[in-house]
């Protein structure tokens, strides 16, 4: 045995294409159709769900075949849309040679290529002895979940209708919110193995082209063998794929989704995923949410301000803690002093060690939590937090001001509307432990320092993060942390670079109809 196999990966090789398939990737059909349904079985060997339907069209006497792979296709609609005309019907035949099928939409495909994608995405193709051509037809058709309320960004006054798996579906769902022709889609495809159907929605009057020209190039150099969900899709084309903070919104609702698109922004809406991509955005996206928008503006302001005191607190307090007990204990009042004097003497572990301990514990209650049913993981979170934390300080491996500062760090990181900016936090708030464990103060304000330059480092789709404070956008100020009425926010956000900036004329109420 070689060595070298343990460090390198073998190279193995491909197993040769048969003739008939060399062939079908190269060759148009034929107009023989015994010839193309050998090249058919050729292509699809092993596929015991492929379906192969023989027939003669009663209107010309043509011996056909219909071809679907089961399980992709509406069955219902083939049989009395499609077969039942084509054996029963005497006149279905149109002139220039197709059929009068009460289907939606028929292509016209003669290359083997577009042949097997088309069975791939569910469409059954009808084979013609005697034609160069095959005609496919919209009879899609596959097992789909009801449209509901969104799990992770659940809202009190917005509307309860979430994305789901079909793409075509969540298209319709954002142009529900937004009736209007200048609401433009471009489709791409990506993967190799299996194709990924990406639409890019947007305003063609509104939206930056070259913003949508970077969107597109970057999905379109994807080489890959597919991408499953929109959260790969975004780790392909961020532009700095090493930092823990997110560069694109990833959204269930369709409402939060044409909101941003009246911004001038961008969504990409992924088949078989039920979240979509939107792009630019800024560092304060990630603190606003749909329900903003549906309550008075002073409400909205004092909750987005909470999120932004609860988003340094998630972040900061277990370090302000360890920087304290282990640096600078003599800000602290001596009778505050004595009581965690008190607690601390049963503890045999540095402060550090102790936070370490109890968030550990709690990102695995909260993962448990996340993976079990929802009755259940809400036990195991009530349970956990209860029995564990009381169990763990009567063990004395920590002290009761540690559950306490763990405690209000995680209820704080649950304020945050947007799980991937929370999950960001929950990674960031490690490394802030260990810069305090090693320099206190100092650490900490050494890890903030580079906190703050990595943000202003950072871009989406070539638009600053941490815009409108750097570079600073005064006009953009009415809706980041605070938020304005929206009778004040005539222009758009110039962070999405919109090339048409007016929202709104002056729509100032003034009261008794006047």
């Amino acid at each position: 045995m070689r060595y070298s196999s343990w460090f390198f990966r073998k190279k193995y090789r491909t197993l040769p294409q048969t003739k008939a398939q060399k062939q079908a990737h190269t060759d148009f059909i034929d107009a023989s159709l015994a010839q193309n349904l050998v090249v058919l079985q050729s292509i699809f060997t092993h596929t015991p769900d492929l379906i192969v339907r023989e027939f003669t069209i009663k209107h010309t006497g043509e011996p056909a075949a219909l071809v679907y792979l089961m399980g992709l296709v509406d069955k219902s609609s083939i049989n009395n849309n499609v077969l039942k005309p084509l054996q029963f019907d005497t006149d279905i035949t149109d002139t220039d040679g197709s059929f009068r099928l009460s289907i939606g939409q028929i292509l016209r495909l003669n290359t083997w290529p577009l042949v097997e994608n088309a069975i791939l995405q569910g469409r059954s193709l009808l084979f013609v002895n005697g034609r160069l051509e095959t005609f496919a037809l919209d009879t899609q058709g596959w097992p789909q979940r009801a449209i509901e309320d969104p799990a992770i960004e659940a809202s009190l006054k917005g509307a309860h209708q979430g994305f789901v798996e079909t793409g075509t579906q969540n298209i319709a769902l954002i142009r529900r919110y937004i009736s209007n022709r200048e609401l433009k889609m471009k489709e791409l495809t990506v993967g190799l193995r299996a194709n990924s159907a990406v639409s890019l929605l947007y305003l063609a009057d509104v939206a930056n082209p070259e913003v949508l020209q970077e969107f597109e190039d970057r999905i379109k150099m994807l080489d890959v063998d597919t991408v499953i969900n929109t959260g790969e899709l975004a780790e392909y084309i961020e532009d700095n794929p090493y930092s823990p903070f997110p560069q694109f919104i990833l959204t269930e609702r369709p409402d939060a989704a044409a909101s941003q698109i009246l911004q001038g922004r961008i969504v990409a809406v992924l088949d078989r995923s039920p979240s979509v991509l939107v792009g630019p955005v800024t560092f304060t996206s990630f603190f606003q949410s749909v329900d903003d928008y549906s309550t008075r503006w002073s409400i909205a302001t004092f909750i987005r301000l909470l999120r932004v005191f609860a988003f340094f607190i998630a972040t900061f307090l277990p370090a302000f803690y360890i920087a304290v007990i282990s640096y600078h204990f003599e800000i602290i009042p001596i009778k505050l002093l004595l009581t965690i004097g008190e607690f601390r003497g049963r503890v045999p572990f540095p402060p550090f060690v102790e936070a370490v301990i109890m968030e550990i514990t709690l990102e695995m209650m909260r993962e448990a939590g996340v993976r079990l049913p929802a009755p259940v993981g809400q036990t195991v979170g009530i349970v956990g937090g209860i029995v564990i934390g009381q169990a763990i300080v009567q063990a004395g491996l920590i002290n009761n001001i540690m559950v306490i500062v763990v405690a209000f760090t995680a209820i704080a990181s649950f304020i945050l509307p947007n799980y991937d900016m929370v999950a960001a936090i929950r990674l960031i708030r490690f490394a802030m432990m260990i810069a305090a464990a090693m320099f206190g103060f100092v650490g900490i304000i050494i890890g903030m320092m580079t906190m703050i330059g990595h943000l202003i480092s950072l871009e989406s789709l070539g638009t600053p993060y941490t815009t409108p404070f750097a570079p600073m956008r005064f006009a953009d100020w009415k809706d980041t942390f605070i938020r304005m009425p929206v009778w004040k926010m005539r222009k758009r956000p110039l962070s999405a670079r919109p090339i048409q900036s007016t929202r709104q004329v002056d729509n100032h109420p003034e009261g008794d109809g006047k």
